[in-house]
């Protein structure tokens, strides 16, 4: 889950980000004036703000350049109906990382917001350990106490999935998604079918799991130490 900053001050646009957002698996904390978005994001430590440049009380121009004379790391994807040039020019000059200008097709923002997330995201080591399990990410392969397990190419990808958010619930909805492209009630009982054959070869006991964790009603969990 990454956890996002939306500074925006209409509040229908807000609150249909908000939801997409977090249907995506995301952690928003929305504020809707600028003189507020600056302690928001110190207190969230996000990996991504959505900064509208035009806000009540503090433009976002102005939050942009002091965001960044305390931290040139976190990204930003500025979001206005202010397309000219020269104002893109200017955002992307003071620190911004992409410019999305209003109206926008939502499923091309939430593309972008991917983008930066992958590309802003901490190198991910080569090999994931848990217990006596044992992902090595390269070469697609699984250990489990030392011996391989054989793996088909999407239980693979799920149990990275999983692996990459330790003892955090992950949605079947957002299963589906990160592994098979799509979701859906219907065809999320792939993921539990996947489930069921992923416990079968690394649980200990696959009638009584320890490693692969059910949410009741929410989805799974990897349970790490």
């Amino acid at each position: 889950m990454s956890r996002i900053v939306l500074v925006e001050d209409s509040q229908d646009l807000a609150e249909g980000l908000v939801n997409n957002l977090e249907m995506e698996g995301h952690a928003v904390t929305h504020v809707a004036q600028g003189d507020l978005a600056l302690d928001a994001i110190r207190s969230a430590r996000p990996q991504l703000v959505i900064l509208d440049m035009m806000l009540p009380v503090m433009d976002g121009f102005s939050i942009l350049a002091q965001l960044r004379a305390e931290d040139n790391e976190t990204p930003v994807l500025c979001l206005t109906a202010r397309g000219a040039e020269m104002d893109k020019v200017r955002a992307l000059r003071s620190g911004a990382d992409d410019y999305v200008t209003k109206p926008f097709g939502l499923m091309e923002l939430l593309a972008r917001v991917e983008a930066l997330l992958r590309r802003f995201a901490p190198d991910e080591p080569d090999r994931l350990r848990f217990g006596d399990v044992e992902i090595n990410i390269p070469e697609r392969s699984v250990k489990r106490c030392g011996n391989a397990v054989s793996l088909s190419p999407k239980e693979f990808e799920l149990l990275l999935a999983l692996a990459r958010k330790p003892n955090e619930v992950i949605t079947r909805q957002r299963l589906m998604k990160e592994v098979w492209g799509h979701g859906g009630q219907v065809v999320s009982r792939t993921v539990d079918t996947h489930i069921a054959t992923l416990r079968s070869k690394l649980e200990a006991d696959p009638a009584h799991p320890t490693f692969i964790l059910t949410s009741w009603k929410a989805g799974y969990k990897l349970a790490a130490p």
